[in-house]
């Protein structure tokens, strides 16, 4: 009995090791695996408890507060990628303190500095701007009359951004310097918390005040386990005297500012479908947009975890020059995110085509209508796979803390803004998918081009003459 339990202990450590799955890769994956399976008793619950209109609000929600990328401006995953080549010139003394180069621990401490500063003052412009942005869409586009009341909940859930984007910086500071599966494994537990109320929240009526009230458990729960675990070290490197800071306007914001354009593109090449659908077409198809998307970025969140997990690796190994080692590790991440990407795709294809083969009700409502048809849902899963490789690639540039993907992404951003608009406007649901699928397609040659040539040319090796 022990022989065989042993023989699978061997077997399951073997067949996880060839798909890169590490513990970090555990608690990130457990978390998006959590969300994907959370999302479908969501979605269980969302048909269950709210009407089709209520949907569509619900997810838009979600896509009107995701402007909070205008306020962040890329910043998290830089201050990872300057922690992390920092923290590799350092050495741990113990769990709190960190020790090495005077030089090295006093720009480590003057990230901290400036990145509780910059949140701080972000936050408080996200939360006025969210207010008065979702106010003045949704009074003018609410064609329900009043049936669903959507003021309150709105200003909670601004509130509730607002503190998330606040803690923050901390959770990317502490991955950088190494703590990636400690964190995943927070987020985990976040995950799990936030969740569950809202499960709990939609069975007793809560309705849309679910997504703010959510979004302030999670913060709340991140607090406390961050206070609890790494108050100390965090304090530490925030008493280490600063004679040497990294500067933001000669280091970062060179590098920021194209992160930041490359991620507002981002929004409206991901984020512009819902609120578009939403004003052209009602909260009826916005809703089934909404929930379609939500299952394509719990994918995408999840296959991507391969890749951001490696992120401190990656900085730590350009920083040390080893591009050799990188390359190596960079390749085999790239294959194991790219299957399972493809595999949670087939995967969820098969569950809605059950579903609506056996015509599954909930409620005497079909959960099969509550997503987008097969065509139109179709056109968003290729360039779900196709935005894998695309990320994966920016991902490992930008670990060398520059920003190649600047015009790219911005060329991404008006080409999709434009086709969703237009498209909508004169063909709906199918024109804002097919648009997005071509231009995704032919998106990809040139990420790959400009992958090729910059990795050549950064690793490319000095002569000495």
């Amino acid at each position: 009995m022990f022989t065989i339990v042993y023989l699978m202990k061997d077997l399951i450590k073997s067949i996880a090791s060839k798909i890169g799955i590490d513990k970090a890769i555990v608690f990130t994956a457990s978390s998006s695996i959590f969300g994907a399976f959370g999302s479908i008793i969501s979605v269980i619950l969302v048909v269950k408890c709210l009407s089709s209109v209520e949907q569509g609000f619900y997810y838009t929600f979600g896509s009107i507060v995701a402007i909070q990328i205008f306020f962040e401006l890329g910043l998290n995953g830089i201050i990872t990628q300057y922690v992390a080549h920092e923290a590799s010139n350092l050495q741990w003394e113990n769990t709190s303190s960190l020790n090495g180069e005077t030089k090295y621990l006093s720009r480590l401490s003057s990230l901290l500095h400036f990145s509780v500063k910059w949140y701080l003052s972000f936050a408080v412009l996200l939360v006025i701007s969210l207010m008065v942005i979702g106010t003045v869409f949704f009074t003018r586009y609410d064609t329900t009359n009043g049936a669903v009341s959507w003021f309150v909940p709105w200003i909670i859930l601004a509130i509730g951004t607002s503190c998330n984007l606040i803690i923050s910086p901390i959770l990317a500071f502490l991955i950088g310097l190494g703590k990636v599966k400690e964190i995943a494994k927070i987020q985990l537990i976040q995950q799990v918390f936030r969740l569950s109320f809202v499960w709990v929240s939609l069975i007793f009526g809560a309705k849309m005040f679910v997504l703010g009230i959510s979004s302030f458990i999670g913060a709340l729960v991140v607090i406390i386990i961050i206070s609890a675990r790494y108050l100390k070290l965090l304090k530490n490197i925030w008493a280490t005297i600063i004679v040497e800071k990294v500067n933001y306007r000669k280091e970062i914001f060179p590098y920021q500012w194209k992160i930041a354009l490359s991620w507002i593109s981002g929004y409206f090449i991901f984020q512009l479908f819902n609120p578009v659908l939403f004003a052209t077409e009602g909260p009826v198809v916005a809703g089934q947009m909404g929930m379609t998307l939500a299952a394509l970025n719990g994918i995408l969140s999840l296959s991507l975890g391969w890749m951001t997990t490696k992120i401190p690796l990656f900085s730590g190994l350009i920083a040390q020059k080893e591009f050799n080692r990188l390359d190596n590790v960079f390749t085999r991440t790239l294959k194991q995110s790219a299957l399972i990407n493809i595999a949670a795709l087939l995967l969820l294809a098969f569950f809605i085509f059950i579903i609506r083969y056996y015509n599954l009700e909930l409620s005497g409502k079909a959960l099969g209508n509550r997503f987008l048809t097969y065509i139109p849902m179709t056109l968003m899963m290729v360039p779900i796979f196709l935005n894998q490789l695309i990320a994966s690639w920016a991902t490992y540039l930008r670990c060398h803390k520059k920003e190649p993907f600047l015009v790219f992404s911005i060329s991404g951003g008006i080409a999709c803004s434009l086709s969703t608009i237009l498209l909508g406007k004169y063909f709906g649901v199918i024109g804002i998918t097919l648009g997005y699928c071509l231009i995704t397609i032919c998106l990809v040659p040139w990420a790959y081009f400009i992958f090729k040539t910059k990795r050549a040319e950064w690793h490319e090796p000095v002569l000495i003459s």
